[in-house]
């Protein structure tokens, strides 16, 4: 406002002056000549300067057009009558009929077609059939194609032209027919022509334009310069503004503003006062022309009209108003005197007051904004949301959540059965707390102010507690106690979000603080709002995270199957941030082998907690199929294409969603002792031997599912001793924003080192070792401590390809069961290993053996007979029911019948049939109940 009230004075006390006399004006605004003056739009001068000049750059503009325009009509009338007339002279020349008629029309027809184009200037003389075969053509590669032109339309007859933008620009077409002797259409002319004249013709002409602009230009100049300066000396450099401003509009400027404003010369006396300084100071209507001090001002406002001294927003009283003065010399820049506005500012302490309070509401609402929502925790954001309204705006904030917003399911849309809140968030009370405490359920009674706001969705605002009978009656001893603490005032919002009521949050002020008025309604309604969307998106991703674990945790691994190959435990944990598709099973295989499975899926999600189940279903099916690691792999890389595939194909914009996955697959066998494994993008294990050493055995990594490309997967094959354990995790172990891999390795390896422990033991020392605080991505560790087989356990023969041969394998099969202790399972292992010999020399090839395995001790579980037969062909049987006429095809309906699994498996060498007999009670038929499964098949009917 200083500045205005300067301005304002100065341009007063200038007009007086400039009123006084034109030779003190003159020699003031006289100002020797510059080119800088003709460019001024503020004097009259350079405003006609621009405004010749626009005329001429118009001017020349409109003649660059029209020539342009002009000079491309003229070449496409040009470039039409070319082509039509080149057009008709080739398709009327003499000959053409019998050319087109001989046996090879385009030996005749290409060289007279090369030359008339050559001739005519134009792009090229094309023939076309009436079947669209190309006859001539400028290039040569096109003669005899099949072209889509503009023939069919002059095949009617009527020749035409017509202009089309091709890859060399702007081209004209003109197509003739061209007619037999008995006037029928036999063939089409068609010649193009590219137009690519006009812009050369039009570039030799912009030189003549533009130096006739540049001419025209530096004769307006000329005459814009001569113009000025007459105009200079007859307005003294004054714009039509500011001579309008100063000869029409002085009074009305001096006396509408809303400041007073007083011109006093230097003798102290006052020369001039606007109608706002007369009622501001009360002056008499006679004031001009008398002594400051004649006025009956106060003393001091008095003294400094008088004075010569500056001054800047001090304050004066004139009589019961306080003003704001301003005080301006006008000297040296003219006659000895001052310019002082004066301005009301009894209203300005109340005003600021306001101002402060609207102020710090504006802080505590960008506050809000960076400190509510700061996590997508429903409850944390509701203690968020108190604590930045304690203590700027309440002494005391509770909030109210429905239960489903808690659990993050959708809130019911109709509040007014609503009754039961559950307490959230309580700041600004001491430990004993008055109110109800946070974690209660509480029950509003219909007439409480919560039970309001809610039902009728809108604020309440309670002036006075101890007058609420409504809210009195819900606890009458608590709201005793609270109006005793002080505590006078409420104010309840409820907290809405996309047109749900989500909850209410409270506000209350105890003794020292004023109570709630109609003005802080707004405050907390905004605060509510921009909490309320906070606390609804945490809700929303409460709900998406509880339904994303849910799905992990059904399509992770519930149980561990038994097995006895290797002693397994795991950890899985899910990162802080999001749930992940990180996976990791433990699948029986036959022959007493086991895989060890551990993928990642990347990203986190609904999406990658379904993609992990599918890829975790997979990957049961195909090792289902006993296929080597390295197959497998390569058959879940074409699953993940496919899924890229189907998902890209899906998106509505062309593009899905593409999925990134690591896998690592390996299979051991506690009959050698043998590990292989194959990995596609993923870290490789870790090996801790018997004496505590850790080894990380460096294997070939291929890429990650879905970018192999059909590349093969490459294996690896390590010997494990017995009592090594196996130690396959995820990238989110060892990875972490405080670590890379090398670190994370080190830590793991540091982790593993030691003596001997357990798989569990091994579990939780790692996890406490390398664990942080929030991981942000999924945990999978799995650790198996590896067994073997004892020579005990194994019984192995080979067996020559003669039907004589199965009785003496068979016997010693039988010997080595009784030697086991289990000769009561004898006659049924003695019928499986009967029958799967039998097929073998039937059927298969060279070499052919048997190998029987038992799993468990006598002094411990029972475990399982397992009797395997090998040979070299890769014929796999299938189990079929055998006609009634059939003399054979029931050994594998015996098998399958006698045994509770049995399969086939592939080698590098053959195959391998193997069948799986529990040696618990009751898991086989016994020898008396053979007969009902060898006959059972059969009906008496069809006997």
């Amino acid at each position: 406002m200083a500045e205005v009230s300067d301005q304002s004075g100065q341009g007063v006390a200038g007009a007086s002056r400039r009123t006084r006399g034109p030779g003190r004006l003159r020699r003031r605004v006289r100002a020797p000549w510059s080119p800088r003056s003709l460019l001024s739009v503020r004097s009259l001068a350079g405003q006609v300067f621009l405004l010749q000049l626009l005329v001429v750059v118009l001017l020349v503009a409109a003649a660059l057009v029209a020539l342009v325009v002009q000079a491309r009509r003229d070449i496409m009338t040009d470039a039409r009558t070319r082509t039509l007339t080149a057009a008709q002279t080739f398709a009327n020349s003499p000959g053409i009929v019998a050319a087109l008629r001989s046996a090879h029309p385009t030996a005749v027809l290409q060289p007279h077609a090369e030359a008339a184009r050559k001739a005519a200037g134009v792009d090229a003389i094309i023939v076309y059939g009436l079947n669209g075969i190309t006859l001539t053509h400028s290039d040569p590669h096109q003669l005899g194609k099949h072209i889509i032109g503009p023939y069919a339309r002059a095949a009617t007859g009527k020749p035409f032209t017509s202009t089309f933008q091709g890859s060399l620009g702007l081209s004209v077409v003109s197509a003739v027919p061209v007619r037999g002797p008995d006037g029928s259409v036999i063939a089409i002319v068609s010649v193009p022509v590219t137009v690519e004249k006009v812009q050369h013709r039009v570039n030799r002409q912009l030189p003549l334009l533009f130096g006739g602009a540049t001419t025209a230009l530096v004769v307006a100049a000329g005459g814009s310069a001569l113009v000025s300066r007459r105009l200079r000396r007859q307005t003294h450099g004054l714009g039509p503004t500011e001579i309008t401003r100063m000869y029409e509009h002085h009074d009305a400027v001096l006396h509408a503003v809303r400041e007073g404003v007083l011109i006093v010369g230097g003798d102290g006396r006052l020369l001039l006062a606007n109608d706002e300084a007369r009622r501001l100071l009360d002056l008499p209507a006679d004031a001009e022309r008398r002594h400051s001090t004649d006025l009956g001002l106060d003393e001091d406002l008095a003294g400094l009209l008088a004075s010569d001294r500056p001054a800047t927003d001090q304050v004066y009283l004139a009589g019961d108003r306080l003003l704001a003065v301003n005080k301006r010399l006008t000297a040296p820049h003219g006659p000895a005197g001052s310019v002082v506005t004066l301005r009301d500012t009894t209203e300005l302490q109340a005003l600021s007051g306001r101002a402060e309070v609207a102020r710090e509401r504006l802080t505590s609402l960008y506050d809000a904004g960076l400190r509510i929502g700061t996590t997508l925790d429903v409850k944390r954001t509701a203690e968020e949301l108190a604590e930045v309204a304690v203590p700027r705006f309440a002494d005391v904030v509770t909030v109210e959540l429905l239960d489903s917003v808690l659990r993050g399911e959708e809130s019911p849309g109709a509040t007014t059965q609503i009754t039961e809140l559950r307490r959230s968030a309580v700041v600004g009370l001491e430990a004993d707390h008055l109110l109800h405490p946070s974690g209660e359920l509480i029950r509003f009674v219909p007439d409480h102010p919560v039970s309001t706001a809610m039902a009728e969705g809108r604020t309440v605002l309670v002036g006075d507690l101890s007058a609420s009978h409504g809210w009195r009656a819900q606890h009458p001893e608590r709201a005793r106690r609270i109006l005793d603490h002080g505590i006078h005032s409420m104010l309840v919002v409820p907290l809405r979000a996309r047109g749900v009521v989500l909850g209410a949050v409270d506000f209350w002020r105890a003794e020292g603080s004023p109570p709630f008025e109609d003005d802080d309604v707004s405050f907390a309604e905004e605060l509510a709002a921009r909490a309320a969307v906070s606390i609804d998106n945490a809700r929303r991703y409460t709900r998406e995270h509880t339904m994303a674990v849910t799905l992990q945790h059904s399509l992770l691994p519930r149980a561990l199957p038994e097995q006895c190959a290797l002693d397994v435990a795991y950890r899985y944990l899910p990162a802080q941030a999001g749930v992940g598709g990180d996976w990791f099973d433990v699948i029986p295989l036959s022959g007493t082998r086991v895989a060890l499975v551990v993928g990642d899926v990347v990203g986190h999600g609904l999406h990658a907690a379904a993609t992990m189940g599918r890829l975790r279903t997979a990957v049961h099916n195909f090792a289902s199929l006993d296929m080597p690691v390295e197959e497998l792999l390569s058959r879940l890389d074409e699953l993940v294409a496919q899924i890229d595939a189907e998902e890209a194909a899906a998106g509505d914009d062309g593009q899905g969603t593409i999925t990134g996955a690591t896998c690592q697959y390996a299979v051991y066998d506690p009959t050698s002792g043998r590990l292989a494994l194959a990995t596609a993008g993923h870290p490789g294990p870790a090996v801790v031997r018997p004496d505590g050493s850790v080894d990380f055995p460096q294997l070939p990594v291929s890429p990650p599912l879905g970018l192999g490309a059909g590349l093969p997967v490459e294996t690896a094959e390590l010997t494990v001793p017995e009592g090594s354990r196996l130690v396959l995790y995820t990238d989110g172990l060892i990875e972490d924003r405080t670590r890379d891999l090398d670190v994370g390795l080190a830590a793991l390896r540091d982790a593993l080192t030691g003596p001997d422990r357990t798989p569990e033991a091994t579990c939780a020392a790692v996890m406490e070792a390398m664990l942080s605080d929030r991981p942000r991505d999924d945990i999978a560790l799995l650790v198996a401590r590896a067994r073997r087989l004892g020579p005990e356990q194994v019984a192995e023969w080979d067996v020559p390809r003669d039907p004589a041969a199965v009785a003496p394998v068979r016997t010693a099969c039988t010997r080595r069961l009784t030697e086991w202790g289990l000769a009561d399972v004898a006659f049924t292992a003695e019928l499986v290993v009967s029958e799967l010999i039998t097929n073998a020399i039937r059927y298969g090839s060279e070499p052919i053996a048997v190998r029987l395995l038992r799993t468990g001790t006598a002094s411990g579980p029972a475990g399982t007979l397992i009797v395997e037969v090998s040979d070299g062909s890769s014929t796999s049987p299938r189990l079929r029911r055998a006609k009634v006429t059939d003399e054979g095809g029931r050994g594998l309906f015996l098998v399958a019948r006698l045994t509770e699994r049995w399969g086939t498996r592939y080698t590098t060498t053959g195959k391998v049939i193997w069948a799986e007999q529990p040696l618990h009670d009751g898991a086989t038929p016994e020898a008396e109940g053979l007969d009902d499964v060898l006959f059972g098949q059969w009906d008496d009917t069809a006997l």
